[in-house]
């Protein structure tokens, strides 16, 4: 019994959810959109409702079209130690650095 009636009410719901689809209009008692002011004619409801190519750019999945292995680059050169670091700065050596500083004011 209760299988029945589930069965009923989601047919029902179904039922529901399938209807005859219209052009649509403005509500009673409200007019279209003004027209923009650069635009030749007032736009459709589906000008409006159609977003631009800038608001939903087409996808593009693969961007390697034809695979080719790439040419030779002639700036694609080794280090020249064989990609060693180098050991220090290559400033001289600071030496020994001490904290004796002695502050001085101008004006005293």
């Amino acid at each position: 019994m209760t299988r029945m009636r589930i069965l009923l009410v989601a047919g029902i719901a179904a039922l529901g959810g399938c209807g005859h689809q219209v052009d649509l209009e403005p509500a009673p008692g409200h007019s279209m959109p003004v027209k923009p002011l650069m635009a030749r004619a007032t736009p459709t409801f589906d000008q409006l409702l159609t977003p631009p190519t800038q608001a939903r750019p087409t996808r593009v999945d693969e961007l390697v079209t034809r695979s080719r292995p790439r040419p030779a680059d002639p700036f694609d050169l080794p280090p020249p130690t064989g990609g060693a670091a180098p050991s220090g700065p290559a400033a001289a050596d600071p030496g020994t650095v001490t904290n004796n500083t002695t502050s001085a004011n101008p004006g005293d």
